[in-house]
């Protein structure tokens, strides 16, 4: 067997108990003395593995494999293996729907609709969407904790488009006095966590906060380590919103903070994941704890937390819900999902069900690329802060084939898809008003700096006090 690494032309083999490696500079054997029973010395010991062992696929993973020898070993490492499950995970929480028997088993393509079937799904999106607020406020905000950043000429214009969108998010929760001492953020779909950085930056000289960054995945070139030298705690949370009981997060067991939902492009069925997740799972459990009471709310402002009354006080003072607010960019409504949809109430009250759902979420694309003539140049208006690295903004602009509709104009397909848009919010609205809370949408940024530009904020609604009688 010729050696590893020898030339063409046929070599001598190495001497008695010598290496089996060729040494090409030196176009010589190797005259190292391996180890009983080895061909190769302890230096080339590698491709004697390359040459006898046998590599196999992960059963965890295909992606990548492993010596057959090795295998046992490698699973107990592997980064694909079940790891053990934290407190907080808790089974479909927050997954909504149960019964699958609603949802059809097979939906046919957006592409093949016919005119006759297409035409109809657009009279029943004209009709559901009568009385809607289609066009919404523009509330496009800033906030001095980025004012800095944002006079940088470093920050190039991807980086500059973020920040416009994140100052605004800021503005926005600093107008419905959500920015305060005594709360937990609790940033979904956290990414990097740069919205919790700036929301830290504006809090600087504010005490008790705390920060949950709620991620499924590994993230790379994370943020909060620019934050380990302040009072502030962060937290990252690696766990699916789906499966996030924040009654079990120990920080919030220990303290019991009013939490503030917030997200930046939270992406599509997310959205409703982490509004169940707030005003649902994690507000019905702390309803039903048998614990002190929460501190409560000023009717001054109502969602700034006062100090704790004493029990004679309690009837001039409302009780303060466990989530402060929520203030979510939405976007990716393509990417939503009956199972999880909490507006489905809102859908069925007027005559629609999942299969229409099923073409409004897909048709919400056209609102932001719906034309193909211009695919490429919206594609380039979303760009992440670091082209490679910054996973916190999502492609939002897919492209659905468009056969059946090229009786459409770019202008009709940009409006239905923004009346699907909406249809799908207002679902939302309802659930949220349905919960108790006062809930709004609004423009927070200009289309320029992104086409997903509709912020969700929702802070509770408090009952009206009657006032007392003279």
């Amino acid at each position: 067997m010729a050696a590893r690494g020898a030339p063409g032309a046929a070599m001598a083999a190495p001497g008695p108990g010598r290496c089996a490696h060729f040494v090409l500079r030196k176009r010589r054997f190797c005259r190292m003395i391996p180890a009983p029973g080895r061909r190769f010395c302890g230096e080339h010991g590698h491709e004697e593995e390359q040459n006898d062992r046998k590599r196999i696929p992960c059963p965890l993973d295909p992606k990548h494999t492993v010596y057959e020898d090795q295998l046992q070993k490698h699973l107990k490492k592997c980064n694909s293996r079940e790891k053990p499950k934290p407190v907080y995970f808790v089974q479909d929480i927050n997954a909504g729907l149960k019964d699958v028997v609603e949802i059809s088993e097979k939906q046919v393509p957006l592409s093949s609709l016919s005119l006759e079937e297409l035409q109809n799904l657009i009279i029943k999106l004209k009709k559901a969407s009568n009385g809607l607020e289609v066009h919404l406020k523009e509330q496009i905000l800033s906030h001095q904790a980025l004012q800095e950043a944002l006079s940088d000429p470093k920050n190039g214009e991807s980086a500059f488009k973020h920040l416009k969108q994140q100052a605004s998010i800021l503005g926005n929760m600093e107008k419905l006095h959500l920015l305060g001492p005594g709360r937990c953020f609790v940033e979904f779909g956290a990414g990097r966590g740069k919205l919790s950085h700036w929301v830290d930056i504006a809090l600087e000289n504010v005490e008790n906060v705390q920060f949950l960054l709620v991620e499924r995945a590994t993230t790379r070139f994370k943020v909060d380590g620019k934050h380990k030298r302040r009072d502030s705690i962060f937290e990252r949370l690696q766990v699916d919103i789906q499966h996030l009981c924040l009654n079990k997060v120990p920080i919030l067991e220990k303290k019991k903070l009013p939490v503030v939902g917030i997200g930046k492009h939270l992406c599509g069925a997310a959205t409703d994941l982490a509004l169940r997740c707030l005003v649902e799972s994690y507000t019905t459990s702390c309803d039903g704890e048998d614990e002190e009471p929460a501190p409560k709310r000023c009717r001054a402002a109502q969602t700034e937390v006062a100090p704790h009354k004493s029990a004679g006080n309690e009837s001039t003072t409302e009780v303060r819900k466990p989530v402060a607010g929520i203030v979510i960019a939405l976007c990716c409504h393509h990417k939503c999902d009956w199972t999880h949809y909490v507006g489905r109430e809102f859908f069925k009250s007027t005559g629609l069900g999942p299969v229409e759902f099923h073409y409004f979420q897909r048709m919400s694309s056209w609102a932001t690329c719906g034309m193909q003539e211009t695919t490429s140049k919206v594609s380039t208006s979303e760009d992440s802060e670091d082209q490679t690295n910054d996973t916190e903004e999502h492609d939002c602009h897919c492209f659905f084939p468009l056969s059946g509709t090229r009786i459409l104009s770019v202008e009709e397909r940009k409006e239905i898809g923004c009346l699907c848009k909406r249809l799908i919010d207002h679902g939302r609205i309802e659930y949220l008003q349905q919960q108790g809370y006062k809930a709004a949408m609004q423009y927070y940024t200009e289309p320029a700096v992104s086409l997903e530009n509709v912020l969700l904020t929702a802070v509770p609604n408090p009952p009206l006090i009657p006032e007392p009688t003279v």
